[in-house]
């Protein structure tokens, strides 16, 4: 089928990001199979990274069908334009859905977006990993792609304000090698062995990155392992918790 919808969309989104002035680093886009689906599997620090996730498969000629939830799909703005590009509505009280829709979806040679932390992480350090991703490339039989993006937490995150002004934002994002998962191992290790590359992945992406905060006011976006001011892991939790 003719796709009416997501082209345009992905026109408009260079557009901006030429307005924007975004330094867009990628490599690795060549991991994406040409055919054939595919489960793409990436750390998540933005409202915006299911975009330049899909902008890492275009050298391949593949349009990413993301997972995200239902309420999005209900918004009189991007509902429309959601389902128009065929990603996949998550209602979390009704999972196995999505997760049928998601399975037919691979079968068919689609290329499925995932971000198995579910939700951002505001320490902008990986959390742990939800299994779905691999229990969805053992039954589809297709690879895991792992994949990183850093510096998207800069232009539009949960707790800060947007900044879509003409930066000069640099994004970094790193595609890694196919991981495979094959059905008579335990997804719970396939989880892990696919969390330890994304996380390799996430840490080259944080050694290219080519911007430093420019003092104490602009270390917000940079995790506190590595000397910003964003929350620890430990402290995200407690806040969560409380």
């Amino acid at each position: 089928m003719a796709e009416l919808v997501y082209r345009p969309v992905i026109g408009f989104a260079q557009t901006l990001f030429k307005v924007w002035d975004l330094k867009i680093d990628c490599e690795g886009s060549e991991n994406i199979p040409r055919s054939g689906g595919a489960v793409l599997v990436s750390n998540h620090i933005s409202y915006l990274d299911f975009v330049f996730n899909g902008l890492a498969a275009l050298p391949q000629k593949r349009l990413v069908r993301f997972m995200a939830k239902e309420s999005v799909f209900r918004h009189k703005v991007s509902g429309p334009l959601m389902r128009g590009m065929k990603h996949i509505p998550v209602d979390r009280k009704q999972g196995e859905a999505a997760y049928e829709h998601a399975l037919r979806s691979l079968r068919s040679g689609e290329v499925v977006g995932v971000f198995p932390e579910a939700t951002i992480s505001q320490s902008f350090a990986l959390k742990s990993f939800k299994s779905g991703a691999a229990r969805m490339a053992q039954e589809a039989g297709v690879p895991l792609i792992p994949m990183a993006v850093w510096g998207t937490q800069r232009l539009w995150t949960k707790g800060h304000p947007r900044n879509f002004r003409r930066s000069h934002i640099p994004v970094t994002i790193r595609v890694g090698e196919a991981v495979e998962a094959p059905k008579d191992k335990y997804a719970g290790a396939i989880t892990r062995q696919l969390r330890g590359r994304v996380q390799e992945l996430l840490e080259a992406a944080q050694r290219a990155y080519p911007s430093r905060p420019k003092g104490p006011e602009d270390s917000w976006w940079l995790p506190a392992h590595l000397g910003g001011t964003a929350p620890t892991p430990e402290e995200v939790r407690a806040a969560e918790a409380g």
